[in-house]
């Protein structure tokens, strides 16, 4: 049997898109819901991050923290040409699990 984990790298956005957050979870629609209610980051909660702008799927956790620190240190333009490649209308993924 095998036992596969699914890990996440996710970025959030408030509603203008001018403040954003990099976050790492085992459940991306958990914490997407835990973000639009203002729970679980206190920093989304005080920006009001609640759009969920990319995503990258992983099977190891180490790689996802590492993937997180990464991004994390990228300056703001090349965090939004990553954006970008998946979605350059920066539309609400998360509603997709609604």
């Amino acid at each position: 049997m095998t036992n596969i984990h699914q890990y996440w790298v996710y970025i959030m956005a408030n509603h203008n898109h001018n403040v954003i957050y990099v976050g790492v979870t085992n459940d991306l629609f958990r914490r997407y819901q835990e973000h639009k209610r203002g729970e679980g980051s206190t920093f989304t909660a005080k920006y009001k991050c609640h759009k969920l702008i990319y995503f990258e799927e992983f099977n190891n956790i180490d790689d996802a923290i590492a993937r997180e620190k990464e991004i994390k240190g990228w300056r703001r333009s090349k965090k939004e040409i990553l954006i970008k490649t998946m979605n350059p209308e920066k539309n609400d993924l998360g509603l997709q699990f609604v």
